[in-house]
């Protein structure tokens, strides 16, 4: 049973007599725990027509690359297999996603979409709504509990939103039961690119190459579901004790496959809940609260990209401070280069150039350096997103863009006053040393 909550109707178009039902996939790039999918499967069968999958390969995708491409191409090749395990054909267009979408909805009963927070995919799907002449259906499947069931306004902060969180887990901490579609459509004919071989899918993209693939995640659903079963079995017991140390590595790994919608936090959720323990609360907290708290912020907050989304009392304090002398000043070459005077630095900003990836613990030391070696905040944010954007396969969303605020004061409070940070949070490498193996973690990263 999928939760009405989870279920929007975008359009008053009426449901058509027609070929098929259409789910256009675009943020849950997965045929396992997909909402949309299911009511799509759902809806095929009631209708008595059979459901066809369609993806836009967009070759202008806001920030993406070689790197981000190859991940993603990755996980449709497995999802292909799978949707064609369930007689289920996945029709894929060059093209960008709301025109593919509006393409394939042509021949379609009713278009099913699964839920973007950005604002790019929030206008995909209201001039989807808008120009598509079959009834539209939003499902949404990317989060545990709904954006509008935990609040309807921008929280403060973890504090506020937890339990509103709390107050609705149970009813949405429940499995996802697949069912149909009975009819397949694998004969229907569509103009369609190939994924079934991403390395050959890759190449016959026109895309930015200068940042390459990495081979530390290879992306598809079935290893983001070996990470999580590897997880559990060896690191969720003591994940409240070993988070915080960079160099154990003791994190799930699943950051880029909740990008990409190649698993679902429901279905990790549902997991990690069947342990109890300090471990498991601390990851169902990262995963849930402040995951969702960083979809709040991207759904209600029309500037979340920008600097001018942080509260009023940090954009006051930094303003204050903007003019405040530099030590170091660094441009974005040096800092994508990781040639700073930092080593610290440094070896995190090698570690996600390299692998695609950066500790939690170091992304914050990260980024209040940029803070304090740019020109001024909003130069700041403007570099941390560019590099964060560039190089992490986990970049370019809603945890992305939460995270970027938090650095420089959102979702936090003020602090004593100290030159260029103000009053939002400082922190420095002495604080590093005291608390980690830093320079365990500076050797494994720069050998």
């Amino acid at each position: 049973m999928i939760h009405e909550t989870r279920i929007k109707q975008l359009s008053d178009a009426p449901v058509r007599d027609r070929e098929y039902v259409l789910y256009w996939m675009q943020a849950s790039q997965r045929a396992e725990c997909n909402h949309a999918l299911e009511y799509a499967a759902r809806t095929a069968d009631e209708l008595q027509v059979p459901l066809v999958v369609g993806f836009g390969l967009d070759e202008s995708f806001p920030e993406a690359n070689a790197r981000h491409f190859a991940f993603m191409l990755q996980g449709l090749e497995k999802t292909h297999e799978a949707l064609l395990a369930r007689g289920i054909q996945l029709a894929v267009r060059k093209a960008r996603p709301d025109e593919a979408a509006l393409s394939f909805a042509r021949r379609a009963c009713l278009l099913v979409c699964d839920r973007g927070y950005l604002r790019h995919q929030r206008q995909w799907r209201a001039r989807v709504a808008a120009e598509a002449d079959c009834r539209v259906v939003q499902v949404e499947s990317d989060v545990v509990v709904p954006v509008e069931v935990a609040s309807g306004k921008e929280e403060y902060a973890a504090r506020t939103i937890r339990p509103r969180i709390h107050e609705h887990l149970d009813d949405f901490l429940v499995d996802l039961e697949e069912s149909g579609p009975d009819r397949d459509s694998l004969e229907l004919g569509f103009r369609s690119a190939d994924v079934s071989d991403w390395r050959a899918a890759l190449a016959r993209l026109d895309v930015d190459r200068t940042v390459e693939p990495v081979d530390e995640y290879p992306g598809r659903s079935e290893h983001a579901h070996w990470l999580l079963r590897e997880f559990i079995a060896r690191r969720l017991a003591r994940y409240h004790e070993r988070r915080s140390e960079p160099v154990l590595g003791w994190s799930s790994h699943l950051s880029p496959y909740l990008h990409f919608g190649q698993i679902s936090p429901l279905e990790i959720a549902l997991e990690v809940s069947a342990h109890e323990g300090e471990g498991p609360e601390a990851f169902l907290e990262e995963l849930i609260v402040r995951r969702e708290l960083c979809i709040n912020f991207c759904e209600y907050n029309p500037r979340y990209d920008s600097i001018e989304g942080l509260p009023d009392w940090a954009l006051e304090t930094l303003a204050v401070h903007a003019r405040d002398q530099r030590e170091y000043v660094y441009t974005a070459r040096k800092l994508a280069a990781g040639k700073t005077h930092d080593e610290y630095w440094n070896a995190a900003q090698t570690e996600m150039v390299q692998t695609g990836a950066m500790h939690n613990s170091l992304r914050m030391y990260w980024g209040k350096k940029i803070l304090e070696w740019a020109k001024d905040p909003a130069d700041a944010h403007a570099l941390i997103a560019w590099l964060n954007n560039r190089f992490a396969l986990d970049g370019r969303d809603p945890a992305s863009w939460g995270n970027f605020a938090w650095i420089l004061g959102k979702h936090d409070q003020a602090w004593r006053e100290r030159p260029v940070f103000g009053k939002v949070r400082y922190m420095n490498a002495a604080g590093l040393e005291r608390k980690y193996d830093i320079g365990a973690y500076v050797r494994k990263v720069m050998g």
